[in-house]
């Protein structure tokens, strides 16, 4: 299939999208951004045995100074000390404000190097190149960049875009299946809140996803995508609609706080994220529990959990406290008024909550 390309629509601070196959190898999609001839490349270890090489050897190639940065796998890198050791190692290899950065990794990596090349000396130039499905579909497009907290996930960090987002759906060949599943449930939470029709299709080729068929893998990245940079394009600083793209990670968030960040990965805490928020819709007489149940048909189909972990109603609601769409301490929920409707609720009855956290909750005894 040729390329495809999208626009994110932000003024001056507009960027493309390029999706395809082999990417990795198009030298011609990095040169633009290189006019200092230099670039740190900032990986895990887990990423930089499969493609650092092959990126370095593209970009030295046409005569690009390339300065590797690789961090420890897992959502531990997105730490102060991992951050301040990237920022020394930049110093120390003499990066200056015209050295690009290039982010070439999951979401971990995406949001750490971003965060990085926004405070670098007071910002430069970055590049997201996602290597998993979740970074790829969501988290390096919109330009959310931060670090954890011990109080809360993601509650240090910056709004900062990067200059292009290059998606070669060919590195998710190698991707463990924990990890694709896990990226399924971001390319679910697009259709359920914005896109009905999208929805159907998934219900329809869910299982094509999980074997990594190409095909429907672009179409699922770039539908994904295209929603995602509308409503970025429209609310860049999650003053109003972009809060939507928060379904199911109320909820999701504090299992990942509450369990300890990596145990539960990203996607399957937002996936029961996700169920629980769909129980609230239904108990708040928004939702048909009809569609609560093709949520979780197709929640399952993927291969992830539509349960979450036996937390407290209390300790949800300690957590939830600190969630970034709290109001003066009273967590904000994006709830289903149909399948492909969403919106934000901060008026619920608290016994609605504590009976969807009960019931999609894993039992314990």
């Amino acid at each position: 299939m040729p390329m495809q390309t999208l626009q994110v629509a932000l003024a001056e601070r507009s960027y493309p999208i390029h999706i395809g196959e082999g990417l990795l190898d198009v030298a011609a999609l990095f040169l633009p951004y290189l006019a200092g001839g230099r670039v740190a490349v900032i990986t895990d270890s887990n990423v930089a045995p499969l493609y650092m090489a092959r990126v370095k050897n593209l970009l030295e190639a046409a005569d690009v100074t390339v300065i590797e940065v690789v961090v420890p796998a897992g959502e531990g890198s997105k730490s102060w000390r991992i951050l301040d050791e990237v920022l020394d190692q930049l110093l120390a290899a003499h990066c200056d404000r015209d050295t690009l950065i290039l982010a070439l990794g999951g979401g971990v990596i995406g949001d750490l190097a971003g965060f990085a090349a926004a405070i670098y000396q007071r910002g430069v130039s970055f590049l997201q190149v996602p290597t998993t499905l979740l970074a790829q579909v969501d988290s390096s497009v919109g330009g959310k960049t931060a670090i954890n907290h011990t109080r809360g996930k993601n509650m240090i960090g910056a709004f900062y875009q990067p200059r292009a987002v290059i998606i070669d759906v060919e590195v998710l060949r190698s991707l463990p299946e924990r990890e694709l599943r896990a990226g399924l449930a971001e390319v679910i939470k697009h259709g359920l809140i914005l896109d009905p029709e999208f929805t159907v299709w998934l219900e329809q080729n869910i299982e094509n996803l999980v074997a990594r068929d190409p095909r429907a893998l672009i179409h699922a990245i770039k539908r994904s995508c295209e929603l995602k940079a509308q409503v970025v394009g429209d609310d860049e600083r999650e003053g109003g609609v972009r809060a939507i793209l928060n379904f199911g990670h109320t909820f999701g968030h504090a299992i990942e706080t509450g369990m300890g960040y990596g145990n539960w990965l990203h996607g399957e805490a937002v996936a029961a994220g996700m169920m629980m928020a769909a129980e609230l819709s239904a108990r708040a007489g928004m939702l048909a529990f009809e569609d609560v149940r093709r949520v979780q048909g197709l929640i399952e189909r993927a291969g992830l959990p539509a349960a979450g972990p036996a937390l407290s109603a209390e300790r949800y609601f300690e957590l939830m406290a600190t969630d970034k769409k709290a109001a003066q301490g009273r967590p904000r929920f994006v709830l289903l008024k149909a399948i492909g409707h969403a919106c934000l609720r901060s008026d619920l009855d608290e016994s609605w909550i504590r009976a969807s956290i009960a019931s999609r909750s894993a039992k314990t005894g």
